[in-house]
């Protein structure tokens, strides 16, 4: 079986996440701003309100996660078929602070019959690590 061009790939994962950002509610109304998104991979970033602040005035892990997840999301659709999350694991490495810029970068380590492994960093706009996600993915065998 032959792999598409890289330009027929592009374009595919481009497809793919207007589809999926459409109808993405949740980052809609958290403030996610999708950067980039290429065959395999996604940028997406986030500014910490004080609405998402926690008990002790940092930024909610869940918060931080969801950045991470929506990254993932749109680096596993980038193929093309609809792709779920088969499960994930997040490390917090530093806290995240009212007014920070957090940006989730996703890259695809592997992908084998219908799964896949995707790798996470949220950082600070200074490049800074707040979180390590690593996420495993399922393709459903639908088209998107």
């Amino acid at each position: 079986m032959s792999r598409p061009a890289a330009s027929d790939s592009l374009e595919i994962a481009r497809a793919a996440a207007d589809a999926m950002w459409a109808n993405d509610a949740a980052s809609h109304a958290l403030g996610v701003e999708l950067d980039e998104v290429g065959p395999g991979s996604a940028r997406a970033r986030l500014r910490v309100t004080e609405s998402m602040l926690n008990g002790h005035g940092i930024c909610h892990g869940g918060l931080v996660f969801l950045l991470a997840d929506t990254a993932f999301a749109f680096a596993c659709n980038s193929h093309g078929p609809e792709t779920v999350a088969g499960g994930c694991d997040i490390v917090f490495v530093s806290p995240a602070r009212l007014g920070d810029e957090l940006v989730a970068e996703a890259s695809e380590r592997t992908r084998f019959g219908r799964n896949g492994v995707y790798d996470v960093t949220v950082r600070r706009a200074d490049g800074s690590v707040v979180a390590e996600f690593r996420g495993q993915s399922r393709t459903t065998g639908t088209r998107a």
